[in-house]
């Protein structure tokens, strides 16, 4: 009996061998015939991995720790989300090639990342104190060309090259030679610069003088700001790239809003890219809403043309319309300008044409100034980077070139560095 057990014993074993040996062969013949880069699931069945550089499409709801994945279910993710990160997108959740599979949340809904915070609308500076920096900015400026008249003019006596140097002052400072010239001939007549007076007699004339070449009492008000306004109130900016001029619109949309105006952009400077997307964030920070076209290269007309009637469809105060600033040639320009204002006027009057002019250019900006004045009529000019006033002689220049009075001045980069031009904050500011 003890050897029939012994016996019994050693065939059990046997058997078992037999039965361990089998199942081995067959999981490592599996484990060869598997694809490459496979590997095993928690349930010991096969899962295919993304190649490099793909995504992996895992539907929401799989309970499973790793998606079994056919070749229609793998996407690309370079474009999507960074490598390692998932992103979420029409109720599936992608994960990145290579990274290690994480079992699935209890729950089906995919993980969404905190939401991004909504951008806050900033509270534009007044007009009032943008003007009171205006004239600090200009008191503080690096040669600014009143100090150098007075320095000569408080001379003393003085002398023909005395009053060279003056004229040659004014000349650099962008003057121009015929306001140059008639500034040299007042000051030789006035007494209280060519006697033996005192410095603040010499301030007092030269500053006189000055206040009459820019224009003490001229009408600067913005045509949307008088009694007579339309309502919408039509603007349309214009002037050569570079300049300022998209930049401008947006800073002239924060000084209505900051009168408690309701303001609506049209982004018709279709011609250089980003300009819309420029135009929009200005509009963003302040609540003001942009019309703008779908894609770059888009017709301009078409979309003054959008933007007049929706402000006058939603009752807007002003509506402010950036153009494009290419100046390929004059009639090209003519054609493209006039056509924004004939089919803007079809649902709006248009109140206000305002120049963008460059105050650092000088001179050369007053050739492009009278070509835009031709092909669409100025009403009014803004010099931007007024920051110093070495050259801010261009307000008295530009004024006689034109015919038209400067009604905002750039003062910086900042978002509230525009303002309405005060001559005499101005003429204050340069022989501060």
């Amino acid at each position: 009996m003890v050897i029939i057990g012994i016996v019994a014993v050693i065939a059990v074993v046997a058997v078992a061998l037999i039965v361990w040996g089998v199942m081995k062969h067959r999981s490592d013949a599996a484990a060869q015939s598997a694809p490459s880069g496979s590997r095993p699931s928690s349930d010991g069945s096969p899962s295919v991995g993304a190649p490099a550089g793909m995504t992996v499409a895992k539907p929401a709801g799989t309970s499973d720790d790793v998606a079994t994945a056919s070749s229609d279910a793998v996407t690309a993710s370079s474009d999507d989300a960074p490598a390692g990160e998932p992103s979420v997108a029409d109720g599936r959740t992608d994960v990145a090639a290579g990274a290690p599979a994480e079992p699935a949340a209890a729950s089906s809904t995919p993980t969404v990342g905190p939401a991004a915070p909504e951008p806050r609308t900033e509270t534009p500076e007044s007009a009032t104190s943008r003007i009171r920096r205006l004239k600090a900015k200009l008191a503080r400026s690096a040669n600014p060309f009143g100090r150098a008249l007075f320095d000569i003019l408080a001379k003393d006596r003085l002398t023909e090259a005395d009053w060279e140097d003056v004229e040659d002052t004014l000349l650099l400072a962008d003057v121009g030679a015929e306001a140059s010239e008639r500034l040299v001939d007042e000051l030789r007549r006035d007494a209280r610069v060519t006697g033996e007076s005192d410095p603040e007699q010499v301030r007092a004339a030269l500053r006189e003088r000055l206040l009459d070449l820019v224009g003490r009492d001229t009408d600067r008000r913005l045509n949307a700001d008088k009694d007579d306004a339309n309502r919408p109130s039509v603007i349309i900016m214009v002037g050569v790239n570079g300049t300022g001029k998209t930049t401008t619109a947006g800073k002239l949309a924060r000084l209505f809003v900051a009168d408690g105006r309701n303001v609506m952009m049209g982004a018709a400077d279709t011609f250089r890219a980003a300009a819309a997307d420029q135009l929009e964030t200005w509009g963003a920070k302040v609540d003001v809403p942009v019309v703008r076209a779908d894609k770059d290269g888009a017709d301009p007309a078409s979309v003054a043309f959008e933007a007049s009637a929706k402000a006058k469809e939603t009752g807007s105060d002003v509506l402010i319309i950036d153009t494009a600033g290419r100046l390929q040639n004059k009639a090209n320009l003519m054609d493209e300008l006039g056509k924004i204002r004939r089919v803007t006027e079809k649902n709006l009057p248009v109140d206000e044409v305002l120049l963008v002019l460059d105050a650092t250019t000088g001179q050369n900006g007053l050739t492009q100034a009278k070509v835009f004045a031709e092909a669409i009529g100025i009403t009014g000019v803004v010099l931007s980077k007024l920051d110093g006033s070495a050259k801010g002689g261009i307000v008295i220049s530009v004024q006689q070139a034109l015919g038209v009075p400067v009604k905002l001045v750039g003062l910086g980069e900042g978002p509230d560095d525009l303002a309405p031009f005060d001559p005499e904050g101005f003429v204050d500011g340069i022989l501060a």
